[in-house]
C-alpha cells in the first residue's frame, strides 16, 4: 500500500522552495519533462540510482524524466555517476550542483543509489515505513535548490533484519541496509566451519581434525575444530582458495566458529595455546592470521562469541582479518555501559580496538523465545551504537525483531537503519516521524503506551534479554494495572483510525504482542477470569489468522500451534490432578536455582511455557528423580510428566522416566516406564510421558526417576557438553 502524506511538506518546502529561481534547477514544469537524467557509466549502482529518481518523479509529477547514458550533460540535467568523490568513503555520495547541472557523486558500491534516496526524501518529502509503504509529495513542478554536501555512513556495512526487504527491493534501498550476500564469497558469513570441513564428510576418518572435549575427540556439526592441526589449515586454505575463484570479484569470507558454546579444542597443543594467550580467542586469530597471509589480497571475517569473545593477551590480528565481535551474553534494559553482563562486552570491545582497527559488531536487540511480545529497547539502540562507532566498528549488525508481527518490527527496522548510517540522530524524534507517517491518529496513543513500557521496564528493575518471557515482567512492566493502561491507549489508537483500514490494520499488529503478554501470563494465574482470557484468544488467533504471522519464535512455533495448544494446555480442564499441592521430596536434586522452582510448580496445576526461564524445573547434565507424596493415599490409574524439548538451550528429551509408587514410602513397586526416541527436531514441544493402568491402584507416593541424556549427542550444538531435560507438571489422575 502506497501512503500519501502531508507530514514532510514543511520540510520539503524549507529545502526545496523558497530559493530565488536562478539558483533552482526544475525537473517538471507544469507535468512536463525540463531537464535529463543522465549516467556517466553503466555501473549497475548508478544504473539503480537512475532508474529510481526517474520512477519516484514520475511518481509525484506524472513526467517522465529522459534517461541517457554516457550522454554529455548540459545545463539543468542530473548527472548521476559523476567523479567528485574527494572525502567520500564507501557508500558515501555528493550532492553538488556546479555549471547548472546537478552532480550526484558515488564514494563505491552503492553510493550513487543512497545520494538519489537522500535527494528523495529531502525534495520530495518521500520517507519508506515498510515493504511498499511510503510518503511522496505530489507536485506538478519539481523544483531542486542549488546543493553542496556530501555524506558518508558510519559503518561501511549495515546489516539488520527487516521481513519487508524480501519483498519490496526499494524498501531496503530507502532502509541502506545490506545483506550478507552482497559482499560474503559463496554465501559464508558466520558459523561456517562445518560449511569449510563438514564433520560428516571427514570427522569418521579423521576425529582428530575436530575438538577434544571431556576425554576424547568429538566431530559433530556444531564441533569446532583443533587449530594447531596442519592438516586442518591446508584443508581449509584450499577450500578457501576454490571459493574465492568461483566467487571472482569477491573479496571477503567468514572462517569462524560453529554455533556453540564450549566446544573449543581442548587436547595438549591448543591447550597450550589457550594459556599462553589467556583465552581461546589465541588459537583462532593465529588460525585467521595465517589464512590472511596466504591471502593477503582477501579479508577474513572470524567471531569473537561466546568462549572467544574476549581479545587474546600476545597475538594481534593482521589489517585484513575481521573480528566479528558478538554481545549474546548481555542484557537489553539499560546501555552496555550501565549493567554488568554489558560492562564485561565493553571490556571485551575495548580490547579489541586496541589491537585491531576492523571489528564487526553484532548487536542483539531481539527475543528469541517470545518474537511476538513486548521488547522495549528503543533508548539504548543509540547509545550502543555511538559506543560501536567510538571502538573502531565499520561494520555492525543490528539483529533486531524484524520477523512479521514482531513487537513494532517496522518501526523498530526503520530506527535502526537511521542510527547505522548516522548514530547523531535522535531515537525519539525518528520514532514519532515513524509513527506519525505510518499509524496516523493513532500515533499519539502508541508513543505514549511505548513510553510507558520503556519507564516501567526501568522502574521495574527487571532485566531484559534474548530468551526472556512476558512471564518474567508480570510484576513489573507487565503488571495487572499497567497492563490495563497499555489496553486502554490501544483502545484509543484503535478508535483514532477506525475509519481508515490500512491504519487500523497496523494499530492491530502493533497490539499483537500486547495480546500475547495478557495470554502467557493469565496462563500462569489460577484465579482468572476464563471468559476474558477465551475472548483476547479469539482475538489474538483472528489477528495472527488475518495478517499471516508465521511464527512466535527461533524454532518457528508457529502462533495456529500455539493458539491450539493453549486451549488443551492452559485452560482449566474437568480433569484435577490427584497430586495437586502435593509436596516434592528430592532424590536426585535440580540443578541451581531449579530445586527451589521445582518445589513450587511441579505440582501447582499450572503448565510452562516455550522459554525455559519460568515453571520449568532443570537438571543438567545427570539424572534427576524426586518423591510426589499427596499426603495422603489416593486411589489412580495415570501418572503424567510433562516434558521440554528446546534444542537451542540445550534441553533435551531424557532417555526415560519411571515411575514407581508406595503406599508407605519403605516399600515401592514400579507402576510403568516411558522411554523417549531421540529426537533433532528444531521446534520447541511439550512431550507428556504418560503411564495408565486399566484397574485403579491405591498409593500415597509416586516415585520420578528420570535417566537424562547428559552429554549432548554429536548433532547437536553442544556435541560433548552437558545437556538439560526440564520437566513440569507432574499429574495423577
Amino acid at each position: 500500500m502506497r501512503l500519501l502524506t502531508s507530514l514532510l511538506l514543511p520540510l520539503a518546502a524549507m529545502l526545496c522552495g523558497g530559493l530565488p529561481a536562478a539558483a533552482q534547477t526544475t525537473l517538471v514544469r507544469n507535468g512536463k519533462p525540463a531537464a535529463r537524467i543522465v549516467v556517466a557509466d553503466d555501473a549497475p549502482a548508478n544504473l539503480r540510482a537512475a532508474t529510481l529518481l526517474q520512477r519516484f518523479v514520475r511518481e509525484a509529477s506524472g513526467a517522465t524524466l529522459p534517461l541517457l547514458e554516457g550522454a554529455a550533460p548540459r545545463r539543468g540535467d542530473v548527472l548521476i555517476g559523476a567523479c567528485d568523490t574527494a572525502s567520500l568513503a564507501e557508500d558515501g555520495f555528493r550532492l553538488s550542483t556546479r555549471e547548472g547541472v546537478l552532480r550526484i557523486s558515488s564514494g563505491g558500491d552503492k553510493g550513487a543509489i543512497y545520494g538519489v534516496v537522500t535527494l528523495l526524501e529531502r525534495c520530495l518529502g518521500m520517507d519508506y515505513y515498510a515493504a511498499d509503504t511510503y510518503s511522496l509529495d505530489r507536485r506538478s513542478t519539481v523544483t531542486l535548490p542549488e546543493m553542496d554536501f556530501f555524506e558518508n555512513p558510519a559503518f561501511r556495512y549495515r546489516q539488520s533484519q527487516a521481513y519487508g526487504m524480501a519483498q519490496d527491493d526499494v524498501y531496503r534501498d530507502f532502509l541502506r541496509l545490506e545483506e550478507p550476500r552482497d559482499i560474503f564469497a559463496g554465501g559464508l558469513w558466520v558459523h561456517t566451519f562445518n560449511q569449510l570441513m563438514p564433520a560428516a564428510v571427514y570427522g569418521a576418518a579423521h576425529p582428530e581434525y575436530y575438538s577434544f572435549i571431556n576425554g576424547e575427540r568429538r566431530p559433530g556439526r556444531a564441533s569446532q575444530w583443533c587449530l594447531t592441526n596442519p592438516e586442518v589449515f591446508e584443508l581449509v586454505a584450499a577450500k578457501v582458495d576454490s571459493i574465492f575463484r568461483a566467487n571472482p570479484g569477491m573479496r571477503i569470507l567468514s572462517v569462524s566458529q560453529n554455533d556453540s558454546n564450549f566446544t573449543y579444542c581442548r587436547c595438549e597443543e591448543c591447550e597450550k595455546v589457550n594459556e599462553y594467550e589467556g583465552a581461546p580467542s589465541g588459537n583462532y586469530i593465529r588460525f585467521l592470521n595465517k589464512l590472511a597471509a596466504r591471502f593477503p589480497d582477501k579479508e577474513f571475517s572470524t567471531l569473537a562469541y561466546l568462549f572467544t569473545m574476549q581479545p587474546p593477551r600476545h597475538v594481534k590480528p593482521l589489517p585484513n582479518v575481521n573480528i566479528m565481535l558478538c554481545d549474546i551474553d548481555c542484557t537489553r534494559e539499560v546501555p552496555l555501559t550501565d549493567n554488568a553482563s554489558g560492562q564485561e562486552f565493553v571490556r571485551a570491545l575495548e580490547g579489541w580496538a586496541a589491537i585491531s582497527d576492523n571489528i564487526f559488531v553484532w548487536d542483539y536487540g531481539i527475543n528469541f523465545d517470545n518474537m511476538v511480545a513486548p521488547f522495549p529497547n528503543f533508548p539504548i539502540l543509540k547509545p550502543n551504537i555511538e559506543l560501536f562507532r567510538r571502538n573502531h566498528a565499520t561494520m555492525h549488525f543490528s539483529q533486531i525483531g524484524g520477523s512479521y508481527g514482531g513487537d513494532f518490527s517496522e518501526m523498530r527496522t526503520y530506527v535502526v537503519s537511521k542510527l547505522m548510517w548516522n548514530p547523531d540522530r535522535d531515537t525519539d524524534s525518528l520514532m514519532l516521524r515513524f509513527m506519525q507517517g505510518y499509524y496516523g491518529a493513532a500515533a499519539a496513543p502508541l508513543y505514549q503506551y511505548e513510553k510507558l513500557l520503556e519507564g516501567a521496564l526501568l522502574a521495574s528493575g527487571q532485566r531484559l534479554w534474548i530468551y526472556d518471557s512476558p512471564v518474567s515482567h508480570k510484576d513489573g512492566m507487565l503488571n495487572a494495572a499497567c497492563r490495563k493502561r497499555y489496553n486502554a491507549l490501544f483502545d484509543r489508537a484503535e478508535a483514532a483510525v477506525a475509519g481508515d483500514s490500512a491504519r487500523l490494520a497496523r494499530v492491530h499488529m502493533a497490539r499483537l504482542p500486547l495480546l500475547y503478554a495478557d495470554l502467557e501470563i493469565a496462563r500462569t494465574t489460577a484465579e482468572k477470569d476464563v471468559g476474558a482470557v477465551v475472548r483476547e484468544l479469539e482475538t489474538f488467533e483472528r489477528y495472527v489468522n488475518v495478517f499471516g504471522v508465521r511464527t512466535l519464535n527461533e524454532r518457528n512455533n508457529s502462533p495456529q500451534e500455539y493458539c491450539a495448544l493453549y486451549r488443551e494446555r492452559y485452560l482449566p480442564s474437568a480433569r484435577r490432578s490427584k497430586a495437586l499441592g502435593a509436596r516434592i521430596e528430592w532424590i536426585v536434586e535440580p540443578t541451581g536455582k531449579y530445586r527451589e522452582v521445582g518445589e513450587r510448580t511441579l505440582t501447582d496445576g499450572l503448565f510452562g511455557g516455550a522459554s525455559f526461564v519460568e515453571s520449568w524445573t532443570g537438571w543438567e547434565g545427570c539424572d534427576g528423580a524426586f518423591i510426589v507424596d499427596m499426603g495422603a493415599e489416593q486411589r489412580f490409574t495415570t501418572v503424567e510428566a510433562d516434558f521440554l524439548h528446546q534444542l537451542g538451550q540445550w534441553i533435551l528429551l531424557p532417555r526415560s522416566v519411571t515411575y514407581d509408587i508406595s503406599r508407605d514410602g519403605v516399600t515401592w513397586e514400579e507402576f510403568g516406564r516411558v522411554a523417549f526416541p531421540e529426537d533433532d527436531s528444531v521446534p520447541v514441544k511439550f512431550v507428556p510421558a504418560t503411564v495408565s493402568k486399566p484397574q485403579p491402584v491405591a498409593a500415597r507416593y509416586v516415585r520420578v526417576s528420570v535417566e537424562g541424556v547428559k552429554i549432548c549427542p554429536p548433532w547437536h550444538y553442544g556435541v560433548g557438553c552437558p545437556c538439560w531435560f526440564f520437566l513440569d507438571e507432574v499429574s495423577v489422575f
